[in-house]
């Protein structure tokens, strides 16, 4: 599931116990590397099985191209492939994010390629402009 709204009305609020800043894994990807990739998807199961983890990104777009070592990495957009082909194979991996881009800045910042694959992997839940606030 996606959510999209301006600030304060993309959802995160509805996921408090799962979600994981995107500005944070890539700021773990510059002082971490790959693994941090890993983290978030090949290596995203539950302890001893083969059940995996839920994750929901928030703020999906606020982060930055990062480097590591002199490597740049778009990180989420290679969390979000990775995270498909899980989805698409027998381990069904589910993802949630939340975002205040629409679908074309989501193409802008992360390429046709991950656009294709969030039309696949997510339902749409959006907020029109001028929206309440949802955070209180």
């Amino acid at each position: 599931m996606i959510h999209r709204g301006s600030c304060g009305l993309s959802g995160e609020e509805i996921y408090r116990a799962v979600p994981v800043s995107c500005r944070e894994i890539s700021f773990q990807f510059a002082n971490v590397g790959f693994d941090v990739i890993h983290r978030y998807s090949r290596q995203s199961f539950q302890p001893y099985s083969d059940t995996p983890k839920t994750y929901c990104f928030d703020d999906l777009g606020l982060e930055s191209p990062v480097q590591c070592w002199g490597n740049t990495c778009n990180v989420m957009a290679e969390i979000l492939l990775s995270r498909y082909d899980l989805y698409v194979s027998q381990h069904r991996m589910v993802t949630h994010v939340t975002t205040n881009l629409n679908s074309g800045e989501l193409e802008e910042a992360y390429g046709p390629r991950v656009r294709s694959r969030m039309r696949e992997m997510f339902n749409l839940v959006a907020f029109e402009e001028g929206s309440r606030d949802k955070r209180g």
